[in-house]
């Protein structure tokens, strides 16, 4: 061991995201001692990036554990699954009752409900935290979401928020989420938002590029300018950029990028979530869906062969449409954050968290992807009424989108009468219209459940809870099935 120093915290996992929390942990004052399976990488991150920093590189776990002062925090930053489980047992043997193991990184939320039950019933404390912002946020200051066992958050929360974002009072941008899997649970729908911020963003693009007809520089100008307002975000930032970014030989290169888009699997943890708990989690499980039927290049091109695309004509004032196309955008994001917190709600519910809404919008306002402006208005929402049902319910938001509600539907509607591919946009108008409807069809989809099932109904002439069931042919019986209710 190079210093006689104890750490403040160990690393185990010298990746991109690793490798930059821990410079960021030191650069804030903390000591850390690092670990990576293959040992070279601590080598060379001692003798390079880390080089006469107080980092102190271990060549075993047994070291890295002697190397901490106590109550002994060890972060893991390895890929999610079995290696997680693999370093908690290779840890466990080397730690002491009250120490603590951290999971930093995308794990499943009910792994960290698992792991934080085990950990507990060997003496131990656990935490599995969600880390937002890649690499750039790793070290300059993440968005930070803690959960798991409430007392390990006293000896880990001045590092957390020391190396956390912070906005513009000074506030971090990690707090405390919430007991076993909250803190992961809260990522998850962070990814799934995240998922439907980049889709509606894109559909934006497309409607520009093939309704409006315009180049890469023109959208690029657009973009420039939203991010100046109240669609000011990381993502639209981004967005902006890329769209100026020249190839080598001076054209586009977002032109050149082939149309099949990657997923690594949260926000499908988010959607398959959502139809467990019940939840109309619609535009973030249409935008999982499009990043699927994206990769399906090869059977696109041949459909696109059978199924040419309607002469897209756009006679209108491309100025006028974009100023639609900027309250659609703002409108569409609202419905996905609004689904997002039902999801949080009813997971609360479910596994007994106590989750603090406005903390965690706090939370999202800087260090993570889906870092927003936005984000400051959702806070002061549930500032304003803790228990509010809905966002699209709150005060602001409503304004919002009652003025943005012809916009929307003449966006959607151009583009579906030119054949311009807008899942996301269209999914969150279909579900703003199912909200703001009194009464839907579901009272004859629950008459042919009773028809084909006997799965009974409810009158509206009647006390809820009363449960009827009808012998429509005249050929059943009286018997009724039992009902199951999301």
């Amino acid at each position: 061991m190079s210093n006689s120093k104890l750490a403040d915290i160990g690393i185990v996992g010298l990746a991109v995201m690793g490798e930059n929390l821990v410079l960021n942990m030191e650069s804030k004052g903390y000591t850390v001692a690092v670990f990576n399976r293959s040992i070279e990488k601590v080598d060379s991150f001692i003798a390079g990036r880390a080089k006469g920093k107080n980092i102190i590189g271990a060549h075993t776990v047994e070291e890295l554990v002697k190397s901490l002062a106590r109550p002994r925090k060890v972060m893991l930053m390895v890929k999610a699954g079995k290696p997680v489980d693999d370093f908690i047992e290779l840890l466990l043997p080397y730690l002491e009752e009250g120490d603590i193991i951290i999971d930093g990184g995308n794990s499943h939320f009910p792994d960290s409900t698992r792991r934080t039950k085990y950990v507990e019933s060997n003496g131990l404390l656990y935490i599995g935290t969600g880390v937002s912002g890649g690499e750039e946020g790793a070290l300059k200051g993440p968005s930070i979401m803690p959960g798991g066992s409430p007392k390990a958050w006293e000896a880990v929360k001045p590092i957390f928020q020391s190396i956390s974002a912070k906005v513009e009072d000074g506030s971090p941008c990690c707090d405390w989420v919430g007991e076993n899997g909250a803190g992961h649970f809260v990522k998850m729908v962070h990814n799934g938002i995240e998922y439907g911020d980049m889709q509606l963003i894109t559909e934006s693009y497309q409607i520009m590029k093939d309704l409006l007809g315009m180049n890469a520089d023109a959208i690029h100008e657009v973009f420039k300018t939203w991010n100046e307002g109240e669609l000011d975000s990381y993502l639209i930032e981004i967005t902006r950029d890329i769209l100026a970014y020249k190839d080598e030989d001076g054209e586009p290169l977002v032109d050149k990028i082939l149309d099949t888009a990657g997923q690594k699997g949260t926000g499908k943890w988010t959607a398959v979530s959502a139809l467990d708990l019940g939840i109309p989690l619609t535009l973030i499980g249409e935008a999982v869906f499009a990043r699927c039927l994206s990769s399906m290049k090869n059977e696109r091109v041949e459909a696109s062969k059978v199924f040419p695309n309607p002469q897209t004509k756009f006679e209108g004032n491309k100025k006028a449409f974009i100023a639609d196309l900027e309250k659609a955008l703002y409108a569409s994001k609202l419905v996905s954050y609004a689904q997002g917190y039902l999801l949080m709600k009813a997971a609360a519910e479910e596994f007994g968290w106590k989750l603090n809404y406005g903390g965690i919008a706090l939370m999202w306002r800087g260090g993570c992807i889906i870092r927003s402006v936005f984000l400051r208005k959702i806070k002061e929402a549930f500032d304003i009424n803790p228990g509010l049902s809905n966002l699209l319910l709150d005060p602001f938001f409503k304004t919002k989108v009652q003025e943005a509600q012809e916009s929307w539907r003449r966006v959607i509607s151009t583009a579906v009468m030119n054949g311009i591919w807008v899942p996301a946009f269209s999914t969150a108008l279909e579900y703003f219209d199912g909200f703001r409807n009194e009464r839907l069809p579901a009272n004859l989809l629950q008459a042919q459940r009773d028809y084909f099932g006997a799965h009974t109904y409810e009158r509206v002439d009647k006390p809820r809870g009363e449960f009827f069931h009808t012998n429509w042919t005249g050929r059943g019986g009286t018997t009724a099935s039992s009902t199951y209710n999301v």
